[in-house]
């Protein structure tokens, strides 16, 4: 139970996601439908609930400029600008499936989160949102699966 759990809060953090938990549970020899299971549901929660909430989070951020944490408030802003000037051109021009795709790449700087954060500047509705998020998300799984597996190295 103690693995699910570590791969599961890695599956959440963000640049981590659903895509390196799987390298961390298969490297720390956990066992493969374990890791893949509690990878799966953070993909999962990340898709549903980043689109939900961030909205709120931009508000709080806002307040935030006015008060000591104004670097916080700084930094969010500041990665906002960040993941509005990379995604931009691939949302722009392939809508949905743009944004699948930037998801799916499992590099840094790309992944649920950061989808998810573009998608909401970028006003795509949460109708598309969801589904671009989790099947971008589970592709980025299945590429880092088999070199983690070894299957591919």
């Amino acid at each position: 139970m103690r693995g699910f759990l570590e791969i599961l809060a890695i599956s959440l953090f963000p640049t981590l996601e659903g895509r390196y938990a799987v390298v961390y549970g298969i490297g720390r020899g956990y066992p493969l439908w374990e890791t893949i299971t509690a990878s799966s549901i953070g993909v999962l929660l990340l898709s549903l609930l980043l689109p939900l909430f961030l909205p709120y989070i931009d508000g709080m951020m806002t307040w935030l400029e006015g008060t000591p944490l104004r670097k916080l408030a700084r930094l969010y802003l500041y990665y906002v600008g960040r993941v509005r000037k990379k995604a931009h051109p691939y949302i722009e021009k392939w809508g949905f499936w743009g944004l699948l795709v930037f998801v799916a790449i499992p590099l840094p700087g790309t992944g649920i989160w950061t989808g998810a954060l573009a998608a909401y500047i970028l006003g795509i509705e949460r109708g598309r949102v969801f589904p671009a998020l989790l099947l971008g998300g589970f592709m980025s799984m299945g590429i880092t699966l088999p070199p983690s597996l070894g299957i591919w190295g």
